[in-house]
Protein backbone atom coordinates (compact mmCIF):
# COMPACT_ATOMS: atom_id res chain seq x y z
CA UNK A 1 0.00 0.00 0.00
CA UNK A 2 1.04 3.67 -0.95
CA UNK A 3 2.03 5.80 1.77
CA UNK A 4 -0.76 9.17 1.95
CA UNK A 5 0.41 11.66 3.73
CA UNK A 6 -2.94 13.03 3.92
CA UNK A 7 -4.45 9.81 5.45
CA UNK A 8 -1.52 9.82 7.71
CA UNK A 9 -1.45 13.65 9.04
CA UNK A 10 -5.78 12.82 9.23
CA UNK A 11 -4.98 9.67 11.29
CA UNK A 12 -2.52 11.21 13.96
CA UNK A 13 -4.61 14.29 14.74
CA UNK A 14 -7.54 11.82 15.29
CA UNK A 15 -5.18 9.92 18.25
CA UNK A 16 -3.75 13.02 19.85
CA UNK A 17 -7.62 14.57 19.96
CA UNK A 18 -8.32 11.29 22.17
CA UNK A 19 -4.63 10.93 23.79
CA UNK A 20 -4.04 14.89 24.36
CA UNK A 21 -5.03 14.67 27.62
CA UNK A 22 -4.01 11.60 29.28
CA UNK A 23 -0.29 12.58 27.52
CA UNK A 24 -0.60 15.64 29.25
CA UNK A 25 -1.15 14.25 32.72
CA UNK A 26 0.91 10.98 32.14
CA UNK A 27 3.78 12.67 30.79
CA UNK A 28 4.11 16.63 29.34
CA UNK A 29 2.75 18.21 32.67
CA UNK A 30 5.18 16.63 35.35
CA UNK A 31 8.68 16.96 34.21
CA UNK A 32 10.12 13.75 34.05
CA UNK A 33 12.44 11.42 31.80
CA UNK A 34 12.38 13.30 28.35
CA UNK A 35 10.29 16.26 29.26
CA UNK A 36 13.50 17.36 31.60
CA UNK A 37 14.38 18.41 28.21
CA UNK A 38 12.08 21.44 28.08
CA UNK A 39 14.24 23.44 30.67
CA UNK A 40 17.67 22.68 28.80
CA UNK A 41 15.75 23.35 25.69
CA UNK A 42 15.09 27.13 26.56
CA UNK A 43 18.63 27.54 28.15
CA UNK A 44 20.15 26.16 24.90
CA UNK A 45 18.50 29.11 23.30
CA UNK A 46 19.00 31.66 25.58
CA UNK A 47 15.41 32.91 25.91
CA UNK A 48 15.17 36.58 26.70
CA UNK A 49 12.09 38.53 28.12
CA UNK A 50 10.66 41.00 25.22
CA UNK A 51 11.55 37.80 22.88
CA UNK A 52 8.89 36.86 20.16
CA UNK A 53 8.39 32.98 20.51
CA UNK A 54 6.21 30.93 17.90
CA UNK A 55 6.06 26.84 19.47
CA UNK A 56 5.64 24.69 16.69
CA UNK A 57 3.38 21.60 17.46
CA UNK A 58 3.17 22.82 20.75
CA UNK A 59 0.91 19.84 22.04
CA UNK A 60 -0.42 20.66 25.24
CA UNK A 61 1.41 23.52 25.89
CA UNK A 62 4.75 22.14 27.76
CA UNK A 63 7.18 23.93 26.22
CA UNK A 64 4.81 27.09 25.37
CA UNK A 65 4.12 27.72 28.94
CA UNK A 66 7.95 27.82 30.11
CA UNK A 67 8.54 30.34 27.47
CA UNK A 68 5.32 32.93 28.52
CA UNK A 69 7.47 32.84 31.63
CA UNK A 70 10.74 33.43 30.15
CA UNK A 71 9.83 36.39 27.73
CA UNK A 72 7.40 37.91 30.56
CA UNK A 73 5.14 40.74 29.52
CA UNK A 74 6.89 42.70 27.15
CA UNK A 75 7.50 39.32 24.91
CA UNK A 76 4.84 37.59 22.68
CA UNK A 77 4.19 33.74 22.27
CA UNK A 78 2.47 31.83 19.97
CA UNK A 79 1.57 28.09 19.98
CA UNK A 80 0.65 26.06 17.09
CA UNK A 81 -0.80 22.75 16.71
CA UNK A 82 -2.85 20.42 14.63
CA UNK A 83 -5.04 18.80 17.66
CA UNK A 84 -7.55 21.25 18.75
CA UNK A 85 -7.75 18.98 21.86
CA UNK A 86 -3.96 19.43 22.80
CA UNK A 87 -4.34 23.15 21.56
CA UNK A 88 -7.69 23.28 24.62
CA UNK A 89 -5.61 21.29 27.14
CA UNK A 90 -3.09 23.64 26.98
CA UNK A 91 -5.34 26.99 27.23
CA UNK A 92 -6.83 25.18 30.41
CA UNK A 93 -3.61 24.43 31.86
CA UNK A 94 -1.39 27.45 31.67
CA UNK A 95 -4.52 30.15 31.66
CA UNK A 96 -5.61 33.32 30.24
CA UNK A 97 -2.49 35.26 29.65
CA UNK A 98 -1.86 38.03 27.97
CA UNK A 99 0.76 38.13 24.79
CA UNK A 100 0.02 34.32 24.13
CA UNK A 101 -2.15 32.75 21.96
CA UNK A 102 -2.57 29.36 20.26
CA UNK A 103 -3.20 28.59 16.76
CA UNK A 104 -4.82 25.09 14.65
CA UNK A 105 -2.08 24.82 11.91
CA UNK A 106 -0.36 22.60 10.04
CA UNK A 107 3.51 22.45 10.05
CA UNK A 108 3.64 22.19 6.95
CA UNK A 109 1.66 24.72 5.61
CA UNK A 110 1.72 27.98 8.13
CA UNK A 111 2.80 31.68 7.84
CA UNK A 112 2.38 34.34 9.80
CA UNK A 113 2.34 38.20 8.96
CA UNK A 114 5.43 38.75 11.28
CA UNK A 115 8.53 37.12 11.65
CA UNK A 116 9.48 35.41 15.32
CA UNK A 117 12.84 35.67 17.30
CA UNK A 118 12.60 32.44 17.92
CA UNK A 119 10.68 29.45 16.97
CA UNK A 120 11.17 25.81 19.22
CA UNK A 121 10.04 22.22 17.79
CA UNK A 122 10.12 19.69 20.49
CA UNK A 123 9.44 16.22 19.42
CA UNK A 124 7.33 16.62 16.62
CA UNK A 125 10.00 16.86 13.60
CA UNK A 126 9.93 13.13 13.14
CA UNK A 127 6.24 13.03 12.49
CA UNK A 128 5.99 15.43 9.75
CA UNK A 129 5.70 13.60 6.29
CA UNK A 130 7.89 16.82 4.91
CA UNK A 131 10.10 17.57 7.38
CA UNK A 132 12.25 19.84 4.83
CA UNK A 133 8.71 21.79 3.92
CA UNK A 134 7.90 22.17 7.78
CA UNK A 135 11.54 23.55 8.58
CA UNK A 136 11.48 26.07 5.08
CA UNK A 137 8.32 27.33 6.65
CA UNK A 138 10.16 27.96 9.90
CA UNK A 139 12.77 29.71 8.18
CA UNK A 140 10.65 31.87 6.16
CA UNK A 141 8.64 32.87 9.90
CA UNK A 142 12.02 33.70 11.66
CA UNK A 143 13.78 36.92 11.37
CA UNK A 144 17.24 37.14 10.30
CA UNK A 145 19.21 36.99 13.56
CA UNK A 146 15.93 34.00 14.35
CA UNK A 147 17.29 31.18 15.98
CA UNK A 148 15.14 27.37 16.02
CA UNK A 149 15.26 24.78 18.45
CA UNK A 150 14.39 21.37 18.02
CA UNK A 151 14.05 18.02 20.31
CA UNK A 152 14.00 14.26 19.31
CA UNK A 153 14.28 11.01 20.52
CA UNK A 154 17.85 9.20 20.01
CA UNK A 155 18.20 6.52 17.54
CA UNK A 156 15.71 3.13 18.68
CA UNK A 157 17.95 1.65 20.87
CA UNK A 158 18.70 4.22 22.19
CA UNK A 159 15.16 4.69 24.00
CA UNK A 160 14.08 1.22 24.93
CA UNK A 161 11.11 2.55 26.53
CA UNK A 162 9.52 2.75 23.30
CA UNK A 163 11.84 0.12 21.33
CA UNK A 164 10.79 -2.53 23.96
CA UNK A 165 6.98 -2.65 23.51
CA UNK A 166 7.71 -1.93 19.63
CA UNK A 167 9.54 -4.44 18.57
CA UNK A 168 6.91 -6.97 19.80
CA UNK A 169 4.39 -5.63 18.57
CA UNK A 170 4.93 -5.25 15.13
CA UNK A 171 6.20 -9.21 15.44
CA UNK A 172 2.54 -9.79 16.16
CA UNK A 173 0.79 -6.98 14.20
CA UNK A 174 2.83 -6.03 11.26
CA UNK A 175 0.49 -3.46 10.32
CA UNK A 176 0.53 -1.91 13.65
CA UNK A 177 1.52 1.33 12.54
CA UNK A 178 0.65 2.69 8.58
CA UNK A 179 3.18 1.08 5.87
CA UNK A 180 5.32 3.92 4.99
CA UNK A 181 5.19 5.91 8.32
CA UNK A 182 7.65 8.26 9.84
CA UNK A 183 9.63 6.36 12.40
CA UNK A 184 10.58 7.87 15.62
CA UNK A 185 13.62 8.01 15.48
CA UNK A 186 14.24 8.98 11.86
CA UNK A 187 16.47 11.96 13.12
CA UNK A 188 17.63 10.14 15.87
CA UNK A 189 21.37 10.65 15.68
CA UNK A 190 23.38 13.80 15.41
CA UNK A 191 24.10 13.52 11.92
CA UNK A 192 20.96 12.83 10.68
CA UNK A 193 19.42 15.84 12.54
CA UNK A 194 21.81 18.28 11.41
CA UNK A 195 22.10 16.86 7.96
CA UNK A 196 17.74 17.78 7.31
CA UNK A 197 18.21 21.41 9.20
CA UNK A 198 21.48 22.30 7.44
CA UNK A 199 19.61 21.02 4.05
CA UNK A 200 16.68 23.55 4.82
CA UNK A 201 19.28 26.39 4.92
CA UNK A 202 19.81 26.91 8.75
CA UNK A 203 23.92 27.76 9.48
CA UNK A 204 25.67 27.51 13.07
CA UNK A 205 23.98 23.98 13.92
CA UNK A 206 24.56 22.45 17.58
CA UNK A 207 23.05 19.26 18.84
CA UNK A 208 23.51 18.29 22.23
CA UNK A 209 23.30 14.36 23.53
CA UNK A 210 21.92 13.99 26.72
CA UNK A 211 20.49 10.57 28.42
CA UNK A 212 17.94 10.92 30.88
CA UNK A 213 16.59 8.13 33.09
CA UNK A 214 12.93 6.81 33.02
CA UNK A 215 11.45 4.30 35.59
CA UNK A 216 7.68 3.54 34.70
CA UNK A 217 7.58 1.33 37.81
CA UNK A 218 7.59 -2.83 37.62
CA UNK A 219 7.03 -4.50 34.46
CA UNK A 220 3.33 -4.92 35.16
CA UNK A 221 2.70 -0.92 35.74
CA UNK A 222 4.92 -0.20 32.60
CA UNK A 223 2.33 -3.23 30.74
CA UNK A 224 -0.28 -1.92 32.24
CA UNK A 225 0.11 1.62 31.09
CA UNK A 226 0.67 0.77 27.83
CA UNK A 227 -2.62 -0.87 27.00
CA UNK A 228 -4.14 1.68 29.37
CA UNK A 229 -2.77 4.86 27.15
CA UNK A 230 -2.54 3.57 23.73
CA UNK A 231 -4.92 5.19 21.29
CA UNK A 232 -7.82 3.70 20.21
CA UNK A 233 -7.34 2.77 16.78
CA UNK A 234 -4.03 0.71 17.92
CA UNK A 235 -5.62 -0.47 20.97
CA UNK A 236 -8.01 -1.79 18.75
CA UNK A 237 -5.62 -3.46 16.74
CA UNK A 238 -4.33 -5.35 20.12
CA UNK A 239 -8.02 -6.58 20.41
CA UNK A 240 -7.25 -9.07 17.56
CA UNK A 241 -4.62 -11.13 19.32
CA UNK A 242 -6.03 -14.51 20.80
CA UNK A 243 -5.59 -14.49 24.37
CA UNK A 244 -2.41 -17.36 23.40
CA UNK A 245 -0.47 -14.80 21.28
CA UNK A 246 -1.48 -11.85 23.68
CA UNK A 247 0.25 -13.64 26.23
CA UNK A 248 3.29 -14.61 23.64
CA UNK A 249 3.62 -10.71 23.23
CA UNK A 250 3.40 -9.75 26.82
CA UNK A 251 6.36 -12.56 27.51
CA UNK A 252 8.23 -10.97 24.57
CA UNK A 253 8.02 -7.50 26.03
CA UNK A 254 8.82 -9.15 29.45
CA UNK A 255 12.18 -10.53 27.77
CA UNK A 256 12.70 -6.82 26.36
CA UNK A 257 12.85 -5.09 29.05
CA UNK A 258 15.05 -7.29 31.53
CA UNK A 259 18.61 -5.83 30.71
CA UNK A 260 16.64 -2.43 32.39
CA UNK A 261 15.37 -4.38 35.12
CA UNK A 262 16.69 -3.20 38.85
CA UNK A 263 16.92 -6.06 41.85
CA UNK A 264 14.03 -4.10 43.11
CA UNK A 265 11.95 -5.31 40.14
CA UNK A 266 11.51 -1.71 38.94
CA UNK A 267 12.51 -0.77 35.82
CA UNK A 268 15.58 2.54 34.66
CA UNK A 269 15.04 2.97 31.22
CA UNK A 270 17.97 5.06 29.88
CA UNK A 271 16.32 7.78 27.50
CA UNK A 272 18.36 9.87 24.87
CA UNK A 273 17.09 12.87 23.46
CA UNK A 274 19.22 15.21 21.22
CA UNK A 275 18.54 19.18 21.33
CA UNK A 276 19.37 21.49 18.64
CA UNK A 277 19.84 24.85 18.09
CA UNK A 278 20.54 26.97 14.83
CA UNK A 279 20.95 30.10 13.52
CA UNK A 280 18.73 31.52 10.63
Amino acid sequence: MKFDPTEYKKRNITIWNEVAPRYHKRWASINQGPFQSTSKLIQCLDVNKGDSVFDLACGTGVVTKKIKQKVGSMGYVVGGDTSITAIKTAKKWIGAQTNLDFVNMDAENFSFSKQFDIITCQYALFFFPNAQKALKNIKKNLKKTGKLGITVHGAAEKVPFFNSIFDAVTKFIPDYAPPGSPDLDRFGTKTSLKKEVRKAGFSKIIVKKIVFKFNPGTFEDYWRNYLRYVAKPLKEKLGTLDRIKRKELKDTVRENVKPYTLKNKNIEFPWEVLILTAKN
